[in-house]
């Protein structure tokens, strides 16, 4: 394919996933805002409208402010790619470092510390002055930026030695190198699902033994009834971080938990609670978990694969901006650049993966049916709805394209056709 061919794909591709986007966007806004000064006939018994107007407003503002980062993420990928940043930073690097491991891992990290150092006043705007307007932020500045160089260390400490591997089977095993890769990634994911509930995650927040002993009780009997066998049951410090609250099991095999946030548990009844967890535990029954990760190193292979094959193609690299070195020592390059065109291409094809996450839901809740009773879980969800400014009338369209969970009103008359 020539280069001008596909600078003009991508470029087009581009294009479209922005003008798709802020499309949706508006849809978004308008359509909430529509709705905004009535409660859906649904929930006008349990919403007030105080509090479905609040989540009308947080839902345009967030919305809003995404379509600010639309266009600053477009902007970094355009000046990164086409406008040659790719290839300025490979050039300076190169002539620092050589092209050797080192040099190429520079050149990863340069991208990626540009795209942070952007992301980092959009996260802190976020969190500070969106969520902050709402009443939603409760971390500190201070937690803000520890937990960004805590986030650092943690990549650095597993990234750069899984980068060192990957550039290193790119160079030494030859055309089938991405296969190799694929088995490193596959065991690298393994390893982070079972290090991650005890070792990462407590950098970032503190876990505490459920104390309750009666809903430690509920819930151990909603666990042996489900068959599910659990290392703990812990309570998260969320409300250092968010006023949001939620519960999720982590890890894998033996290191498996289950985690409630700690405004999750000031909010709900002990038999709410039991309700959704047994929502989390449907998706473990079905093999959701299961399902999820084996379409995910599936994708991961098909595109590592197609990486193999773009990065023997000079054009691949020169339609994004970039003259790969004829001496060769391009494997980061390639990294790089594919990592940054390919969400472009697969942004297209959100609405499946939304589609099947919202398929999933409401297998879990009509597994939660089966072990509770329905109504609890509706109530449980009528809380966290107002409790997290959860619009009730999403854009269809909007909803379609991006929500892994069905709307409101749809996941409650589907639980209560269970009741």
């Amino acid at each position: 394919m020539p280069t001008l061919y596909f600078s003009t794909l991508f470029a087009l591709a581009v294009l479209a996933m922005v003008a798709t986007k802020l499309w949706l966007a508006s849809r978004q806004i308008r359509f909430v805002a529509a709705h905004r000064n009535a409660v859906p006939p649904r929930f006008a018994t349990t919403i007030a409208l105080a509090a479905h107007q609040r989540a009308a407003d947080y839902t345009v503002a967030r919305t809003r402010f995404a379509m600010l980062e639309i266009f600053v993420g477009a902007a970094v990928l355009v000046a990164l790619t086409l406008l040659g940043g790719v290839g300025a930073l490979d050039r300076g690097i190169a002539a620092l470092l050589g092209r050797g491991y080192v040099g190429q891992i520079a050149l990863v990290a340069a991208v990626l510390a540009i795209s942070g150092l952007v992301e980092l006043p959009l996260d802190y705007y976020r969190q500070f002055v969106v969520e902050e307007r709402f009443g939603f932020n409760r971390m500190s500045r201070r937690i803000f930026f520890a937990d960004r160089v805590k986030g650092l260390a943690v990549g650095a400490v597993l990234g750069l030695p899984l980068l060192f591997v990957v550039l290193w089977l790119m160079r030494r095993t030859g055309e089938f190198w991405w296969l190799w890769t694929w088995g490193v990634w596959v065991a690298f994911q393994m390893l982070v699902l079972v290090l991650y509930p005890t070792f990462i995650a407590p950098l970032f927040n503190k876990f505490e033994p459920l104390k309750d002993d009666s809903l430690r009780a509920r819930i151990e009997a909603l666990m042996q009834r489900c068959g599910f066998a659990a290392k703990g049951l812990f309570v998260m410090d969320g409300s250092r971080r968010s006023a949001h609250g939620n519960a999720y099991f982590t890890g894998f095999g033996a290191s498996k938990r289950i985690v409630f946030f700690d405004t999750l548990l000031e909010r709900l009844s002990g038999s709410e609670i039991e309700a959704v967890l047994a929502h989390e535990l449907g998706h473990f029954k079905r093999r959701h978990v299961v399902k999820r990760m084996a379409v995910t190193f599936a994708i991961s292979l098909a595109l590592l694969a197609l990486l193999g094959w773009l990065s023997a193609r000079a054009w691949f690299y020169t339609g994004l901006g970039v003259q790969p070195s004829l001496a060769g020592g391009n494997e980061a390059l390639a990294l790089v650049l594919f990592f940054l065109a390919v969400p472009v291409f697969l942004f297209f094809v959100t609405p499946l993966g939304s589609l099947s996450s919202r398929k999933h839901e409401f297998e879990a809740d009509a597994f939660a049916a089966s072990q509770t009773d329905a109504q609890h879980l509706v109530d449980a969800l009528v809380k966290l709805y107002e409790d997290n400014a959860s619009t009730l009338t999403p854009d269809p369209l909007y909803t379609a394209f991006y929500y892994s969970h069905p709307p409101a009103s749809q996941r409650i008359d589907r639980l209560l056709s269970h009741a």
